[in-house]
């Protein structure tokens, strides 16, 4: 009776956010992509977070090919998933020399994301890392449409960071930018 009254107490110290976020790995492990992505586990307090981030590899850590992405949960981190399919995404990219920056600007962008630092974060899906010779991490945004709410998030993601970059941002499955900051 009494552990049973220690593990309530301890959930109850818990910061809950306020989604619940799935946390995935694209592998690159098979010829064939659906294959690849994994669903990990999920999370919704930050200290799960702070317990999956600290026994999980840093990006930089990361094979080439390999992905992270943390997304809303029910949403899966693909261009067709039809909640991200009129969306686009918010890119920086990072080449291989700026490893550290690439472990910084993935953290402080879940940081925001899952702590809710955007006016409009019912607009965002998630945010994926790519691991690769220059290495990109994109915040998700479900409609290409909504101007006002994706220059609010790409404003406030640029200012949150902990570097100087360059943000762009693309319909999904283009390289037309439509807005860079």
């Amino acid at each position: 009776m009494m552990k049973v009254n220690k593990e309530m107490e301890l959930e109850t110290l818990k910061h809950p956010l306020q989604n619940t976020w799935s946390f995935w790995m694209y592998t690159n492990t098979s010829k064939i992509w659906e294959e690849n992505l994994v669903e990990m586990t999920t999370f919704n307090t930050v200290e799960d977070y702070w317990c999956l981030y600290h026994h999980m590899k840093t990006p930089s850590e990361l094979q080439l090919g390999q992905d992270y992405a943390i997304f809303k949960k029910g949403i899966q981190p693909k261009w067709e998933d039809r909640v991200n399919k009129p969306g686009g995404r918010w890119l920086i990219t990072l080449d291989k020399k700026r490893t550290a920056d690439l472990d910084n600007v993935w953290l402080y962008t879940v940081l925001s994301l899952i702590g809710e630092n955007f006016e409009n974060t019912d607009e965002i899906s998630g945010v994926v890392v790519n691991v690769r010779p220059k290495s990109k991490v994109g915040i998700w945004v479900k409609n290409l449409k909504n101007e006002k709410a994706n220059l609010e998030i790409g404003h406030r993601l640029q200012q949150q960071l902990p570097v100087n970059v360059k943000l762009l941002f693309h319909a999904h499955n283009s390289s037309i930018n439509i807005y860079s900051l």
